[in-house]
């Protein structure tokens, strides 16, 4: 891909166009859409795949993403730049694509087939595969109208891993199967990869990227930001997600968002999550130092007051908290502004994205200024682990027991 441009027609409230007859009499012969006229999905996008490597394309919804595989899938034609694919290309992009809802399984599998390129006997040599692995043997002939999305998106799948693709375009529809599905899909790409076919994989699910990826490309807005290693741009790309999170939630001088609770009394002016080194930070390195910090206003003074952080999983899940009361802190006066800083020494935590709340409040709990969800930061680890603790560890054996060098 060189150079690819795509726009999209931009529509107002009103169409000066109704019908087709209008439109082609209205527009003047030749005449192509240009960047005024259009939004763009896509802009000055280029890279090569290789054959055989496993590419994850990461990015926020309306990034370009869907639109990138279209291009490659010649699904669209760019506005501008050059789209080439070699091989025999299969693509999965969108649930029921290319399906009859009328039809029955059975039939949809010879019809996909042969708009993937297989021949007549070709389907009929790897029609008994494609059923077994989609698990529908039960339902082959019932129209696809009646199958469940997850249904659908099993058999898409294994159509398109069983036309012997050279290339295999896979968007996030693998979300909509189960989780016995997800595991088998997966064991489909290692054997895709061990037989040296390309596989570009559109995923919101960046630990999966991460992991069975060896280069991502990362897109916003439409225009390529990064790409290498999968690792690191799922790294560069959350630590965005972090800081955007960050700025949404808390700009200084900026309204109380929508998690704010309490009398205002005292205010919560800024929050930040700083590293070892004082510096703010989106990005947190497991058992390392950091601090957070928040910036507060009293007007007028307080002389009951207490300052408290706590952390959680995006998904919800406690994980610490702590405040001044618990930690034998007895207010006495507080006016005007100030910062708060609560350091921790060593950061024990599991590789993953975690939400702060900050809090003001009374020494009973009521909340003079309470934030959920304000700022969000990535932790990074060499190892992973399970749960969201993360210790020094060390493992030891006796006996007949030995490891490898």
């Amino acid at each position: 891909m060189r150079g690819a441009t795509k726009l999209y027609r931009r529509y107002g409230r009103k169409r000066s166009v109704g019908t087709l007859k209008t439109a082609l009499l209205s527009r003047p012969a030749g005449a192509a859409l240009v960047p005024e006229a259009g939004v763009a999905a896509l802009t000055d996008v280029s890279f090569e795949v290789a054959r055989g490597e496993t590419v994850g394309i990461v990015g926020s919804n309306g990034s370009g993403k869907s639109t990138l595989l279209k291009l490659l899938a010649g699904i669209v034609r760019p506005t501008r730049g050059e789209v080439e694919v070699r091989g025999r290309l299969a693509a999965l992009l969108e649930l029921g694509a290319g399906f009859h809802p009328e039809l029955s399984g059975r039939e949809n599998v010879e019809i996909a087939g042969l708009l993937l390129g297989l021949s007549k006997a070709e389907i009929a040599r790897r029609f008994d595969d494609i059923v077994r692995f989609a698990e529908l043997e039960e339902f082959l002939d019932a129209p696809l109208r009646t199958y469940s999305s997850g249904m659908a998106v099993r058999l898409g799948f294994s159509i398109a891993a069983h036309s012997a693709p050279d290339v295999l375009l896979v968007d996030e529809v693998l979300a909509v199967g189960d989780e016995a599905f997800a595991h088998r899909s997966l064991e489909k790409f290692s054997e895709f990869e061990k037989a040296g076919k390309t596989i570009l994989l559109v995923s919101h699910d960046l630990s999966l990227v991460a992991a069975r990826c060896r280069r991502a490309i990362w897109l916003d807005a439409g225009r390529l930001v990064a790409d290498g290693p999968a690792p690191d741009t799922v790294a560069r790309y959350r630590e965005r997600v972090a800081e955007r999170e960050g700025e949404k939630r808390l700009a200084p001088g900026a309204a109380a968002p929508a998690g704010s609770i309490g009398s205002g009394r005292a205010r919560v002016v800024a929050v930040r999550v700083l590293d070892g080194r004082g510096r703010p930070s989106g990005r947190l390195r497991s058992g390392e130092a950091a601090s957070l910090e928040m910036e507060v206003r009293a007007e007028p003074a307080l002389r009951d007051f207490v300052f408290g952080f706590a952390l959680s999983t995006v998904a919800g899940q406690p994980v610490f908290g702590s405040n001044t009361a618990l930690e034998g802190l007895d207010g006495e006066a507080f006016s005007g502004e100030a910062r708060v800083r609560l350091e921790i020494p060593t950061l024990s935590l599991a590789p993953g994205v975690y939400s702060v709340d900050a809090a003001i409040h009374a020494a009973d709990g009521a909340p003079y200024d309470y934030r959920r969800d304000v700022i969000r930061f990535e932790v990074t680890a060499e190892t992973a682990t399970s749960g969201v603790w993360n210790p020094r560890r060390r493992w030891r054996t006796e006996g007949g027991v030995r490891w490898k060098e």
